[in-house]
């Protein structure tokens, strides 16, 4: 028996592909994901994995996130900070608290991050090229590169950009960083 989530994500993704109007071959090219595979997850015959996934969003141009929030129907207008998931990349030292949450009806989502003291967080290339992002720094410090160009940023400073390559996030070596990440998609 299919689950509901793999039917909504099923027609979900096979709407994305015809607003591109795109054949199943040509999104094949653009993910990676054989043809095959494509037209069972769009006849919801197959869940797909996490990497699957991933590869259907960039492909769309889109988050991992936005993807799963387009198959949600309608949104909360309250979110209480026990329902707000958080994320954390151990490697980095970077944790993220989805304050806001993305959602199908809205355009933005609103992150809460925190960097530990001497730690790094590359991002090489972007989820979604050209999207708006807008960083405030709450406390400690923290250096961005932004395809070449540095930044550093104090407490309440605010950095401002569209994502187009590489991010890369670094703490001082005595201090970490509190900050606020809002992603706005067009």
């Amino acid at each position: 028996m299919k689950s509901d989530l793999t039917v909504r994500l099923a027609g979900r993704l096979s709407a994305l592909r015809a607003a591109r109007g795109w054949t199943l071959d040509q999104l094949a090219a653009a993910s990676g994901v054989s043809r095959a595979a494509l037209s069972r997850l769009e006849n919801a015959e197959v869940s797909p994995s996490a990497d699957v996934l991933s590869r259907l969003a960039v492909a769309h141009e889109m988050s991992l996130s936005r993807l799963f929030a387009m198959i949600e129907d309608g949104f909360s207008a309250h979110v209480t900070r026990d329902e707000q998931a958080v994320w954390r990349d151990g490697d980095s030292g970077l944790a993220k608290r989805f304050v806001s949450p993305a959602a199908a009806a809205l355009s933005g989502e609103v992150m809460e991050c925190k960097m530990t003291p001497n730690s790094e967080m590359v991002q090489d290339t972007p989820d979604v090229v050209g999207q708006e992002h807008h960083l405030v720094l709450l406390t400690g410090y923290l250096h961005v590169n932004l395809d070449g160009s540095g930044y550093d940023l104090g407490p309440g400073d605010a950095l401002r950009y569209r994502e187009h390559g590489e991010v890369r996030l670094i703490t001082d070596r005595g201090q970490g960083a509190k900050f606020m990440l809002v992603s706005v998609t067009n």
